[in-house]
């Protein structure tokens, strides 16, 4: 997970779980149900993952990043030196995080719609 491919992961699961329970009734704890599910995987890896737990090198070893960090900012396609962030990115990045409930519910409304 990283920063450049999360929200569109989340609009796409959100657009998926829609689909799959579109001839079932409306069910808000159903929903809220999975809503909270895919947001403690997704903060829960992608956190992980910008604060460089240990746990989280077989995911960024296999994207073949240098850090949980570095696959957060940079998922091989930007030069952001991992490094040497301060409190700035660390505040984008937390407002990033921050809008990762959005793209969900961007996902489940916009499929729901049709």
């Amino acid at each position: 997970m990283s920063f450049l491919i999360d929200p569109a992961l989340l609009y796409g699961g959100g657009k998926a779980y829609r689909r799959l329970v579109a001839d079932r009734p409306a069910d808000a704890t159903r929903d809220a149900v999975v809503a909270t599910g895919f947001m403690a995987v997704f903060w829960g890896v992608s956190i992980g993952l910008y604060l460089d737990r240990r746990w989280t090198k077989p995911i960024w070893w296999i994207c073949r990043a240098r850090s949980g960090r570095d696959w957060m900012l940079n998922s091989g396609v930007l030069k952001i030196d991992e490094t040497r962030v301060g409190r700035r990115t660390h505040v984008v990045a937390a407002l990033i995080f921050a809008t990762y409930p959005l793209w969900l519910w961007l996902g489940m409304r916009r499929s729901a719609a049709r």
